[in-house]
């Protein structure tokens, strides 16, 4: 079946970020603002409710036309659209389970478009499968929640740049070829941007072991990982441990890949970011009076967010 037998397809008021109100993500009051991204719900503000303008019905999907092409979201709370958004509606009841299984149906076909090549004209035609599942049905969904409500807004007075070779030691990741590769229980980490780098899982005596950061330097360049448990990393991956002057935890972890990923931009498919490169690139990061790194605080920066207690 089409999607458009399943959903009624219609534009989105087609809003500009820039012409709205701009509110506090903690204010109620705030109506979600829904742009073409991929992630957070799609979700990039809050913004005041605009005279006369009726806000996108909760329940609705939401899918990008242009921009990150399909990425779809269910949307529980009214929004506002962005460019080139368009609005889902179901055209009979269904469960959250269902929409958010058409969701990724929807987003499976995001392979066939790009940014020269959008889903304007084609949304309504793309075919999705004629069934839904058993086992949609069947999956309990729990929403994430945090015991965290206050949130640590003190200011760092000085931060400094370090080079990361200074930071960390450098490994290189491995080839393993498919033909080489056995079913198994270690993390397999591949050059992607999801699913925190692992590919797969396989069987093997050697593997790198954990606390430490996974950075691609080919495919999704620049995309960084904290890896708690043991695995393999690809050749298109380098690991980077803590030097001895420091200790490394995942919410320390969690402070530096936000700020190594900052970097990405500077790097692509063609320009990779090698190790040589990866080693002189300098960060910035809270300072001590001393000059040293602030770690402590980067650990309580970290604790002190929501959703920080389910890492």
């Amino acid at each position: 079946m089409k999607v458009s037998d399943l959903f009624d397809v219609k534009y989105g008021v087609n809003l500009e970020l820039s012409s709205c109100e701009k509110m506090d993500w903690k204010d109620e009051k705030g109506i979600n603002f829904v742009a073409r991204t991929s992630i957070n719900n799609g979700v990039v503000a809050k913004v005041a409710k605009i005279e006369g303008l009726e806000p996108q019905a909760a329940g609705t999907l939401s899918c990008a036309a242009g921009g990150s092409v399909l990425s779809t979201f269910l949307q529980t709370r009214p929004y506002y659209s962005g460019r080139d958004l368009y609005v889902l509606t179901p055209k009979r009841e269904m469960s959250m389970n269902e929409k958010l299984y058409w969701c990724m149906a929807i987003k499976a076909n995001a392979y066939r478009f790009n940014y020269g090549r959008q889903a304007n004209k084609t949304l309504k035609n793309i075919i999705l499968p004629d069934t839904v599942p058993i086992w949609v049905e069947t999956i309990k969904i729990k929403p994430v929640s945090t015991h965290i409500t206050k949130f640590d807004k003190a200011n760092v007075t000085s931060w400094s740049s370090y080079k990361m070779d200074f930071l960390f030691r450098f490994a290189k990741g491995k080839r393993l070829t498919k033909a080489d590769m056995i079913p198994g229980s270690i993390n397999y980490l591949g050059a992607i941007s999801e699913n925190n780098g692992v590919r797969e899982k396989i069987e093997t005596d050697f593997y790198w072991e954990p606390n430490c950061i996974t950075i691609n330097y080919n495919g999704s360049v620049g995309e960084a990982f904290y890896q708690s448990m043991p695995f393999w990393a690809s050749d298109d991956v380098n690991v980077l441990y803590a030097k001895d002057f420091w200790k490394m935890n995942k919410y320390i972890a969690m402070f530096l890949i936000t700020v190594i990923k900052a970097n990405k931009y500077r790097f692509g498919y063609g320009r990779k970011w090698t190790m040589e490169k990866m080693k002189e690139t300098v960060i910035r990061l809270p300072s001590r009076a001393d000059g040293a790194p602030d770690f402590i605080y980067m650990e309580k920066y970290i604790k002190s967010l929501p959703y920080s207690d389910r890492i």
